[in-house]
């Protein structure tokens, strides 16, 4: 092994713990489990989460550029976890399985084709390096959860296949009216009727979302992806047991965050501990063969997952949920009102019906003296800007 790829989680692969034997519930992306009857299920569920790491000798991306990622795609690796698990939960559901030497699904292969280390994937390290030039990060720069969160909302465009749609809620609001008119192009939320006259548009003769009350043609897959900063230089442990429920909720795509330029794909928690898988393992770029048979062992994690003291985690994080239909998107809803109506934790963003009049544009620095929030849109501590705090936007 060469000294490129030598990471620090590449010295001690083999040194990792197993998984704790604890009365106390493991959470995994909205499932429960009990740690002492069900460790076997634990761990095959997580094996089942892809795992995208650093890859060394892949093409050059945009042709001249760097080989490897090692050392600095961490981020767009996590990037890659989470969007590649509401790919799973569109294509094939949250309950479906990996078992290693079977027969794989073709859903599950064209899922795995669209992260392959090469230029022409939807979702690949050169796709996403490349759009990122967009939003001010050059090839090889570190990333942080929001601009990660901007380059896959961007993306997914040129993804027909799983139709997703992703909004990405910045200033630590949700807006429920932005998400539905995203997810439903077609109504006019006005009028209540669909937006042309015609109807929704037709596809290859077909109806794509007829204005009938069929949710599934109505609804376009939503991934809500939304950065925040729960502290300055360390987490606030105010926010500790919100972010926990997050994890329990079903529509939870986990959280992509970790230390100060080390990201993390965290998809739960026991006790304490943030379950996380972590891409800081170099492995060499695999290429399809010709019938697109990918050898697919190295993209799941088969050792037992990495676990942090949550009080370690950075506070500048995004977390991520799933909304198959318009039901769940109603129902994650009622479980945010929830738990902001509830005692012992502060929430980490607001859910409102529509779009705050005095919301301010986040694009404007206002250091009017008064009340000062930090703006979700900043990557790490280093580039955090105040913002002018009006209403219930005040920090805390």
């Amino acid at each position: 092994m060469d000294a490129a790829t030598l990471t620090y989680d590449t010295l001690r692969f083999g040194e990792f713990e197993d998984f704790p034997e604890t009365p106390e519930p493991v959470w995994i992306l909205g499932k429960q489990f009990n740690a002492l009857k069900e460790k076997d299920d634990i761990l095959s569920d997580i094996t089942s989460r892809m795992w995208f790491t650093y890859r060394k000798n892949f093409q050059p991306i945009g042709g001249t550029g760097p080989t490897s990622d090692t050392g600095w795609g961490c981020m767009l690796r996590c990037g890659q976890m989470i969007l590649a698990e509401a790919l799973i939960r569109t294509h094939l559901g949250r309950d479906w399985r990996w078992v290693a030497g079977h027969r794989q699904r073709e859903e599950y292969i064209s899922i795995l084709n669209a992260f392959i280390d090469k230029k022409d994937s939807y979702y690949s390290i050169h796709q996403i390096a490349q759009m990122g030039v967009g939003e001010g990060k050059s090839i090889g720069q570190w990333y942080g959860p929001n601009t990660v969160a901007q380059v896959l909302k961007k993306l997914t465009v040129f993804d027909t296949w799983s139709r997703l749609a992703i909004h990405v809620a910045m200033d630590n609001t949700v807006v429920i009216e932005e998400i539905k008119k995203l997810c439903m192009p077609w109504l006019d939320f006005e009028r209540g009727a669909c937006a042309e006259p015609g109807g929704p548009p037709e596809m290859n003769g077909c109806l794509e979302g007829a204005c009938a009350l069929a949710e599934e043609a109505l609804w376009k897959p939503l991934v809500l992806l939304i950065p925040l900063r729960l502290g300055l230089s360390d987490i606030n442990e105010a926010y500790i047991e919100t972010l926990k429920q997050c994890f329990m909720m079903p529509q939870s795509l986990g959280v992509i965050g970790g230390k100060p330029n080390s990201a993390h794909y965290f998809i739960g928690f026991v006790g304490e501990e943030l379950i996380y898988l972590d891409p800081h393992t170099t492995q060499p770029s695999v290429e399809p063969c010709e019938s697109s048979h990918i050898q697919d062992d190295s993209y799941h994690c088969q050792h037992p997952p990495c676990r942090m003291h949550i009080c370690e985690l950075d506070p500048s994080i995004a977390a991520g949920f799933f909304c198959q239909t318009e039901d769940d998107f109603d129902d994650w809803c009622a479980h945010i009102r929830k738990l902001s109506s509830c005692k012992g934790g502060l929430p980490m963003f607001e859910l409102v019906d529509s779009q705050p009049s005095h919301l301010l544009n986040t694009e404007v620095l206002n250091l009017t003296p008064g009340n000062l929030i930090f703006s979700s849109q900043c990557d790490s501590k280093h580039d955090v800007s105040l913002l002018f705090a009006m209403g219930s936007r005040s920090m805390r």
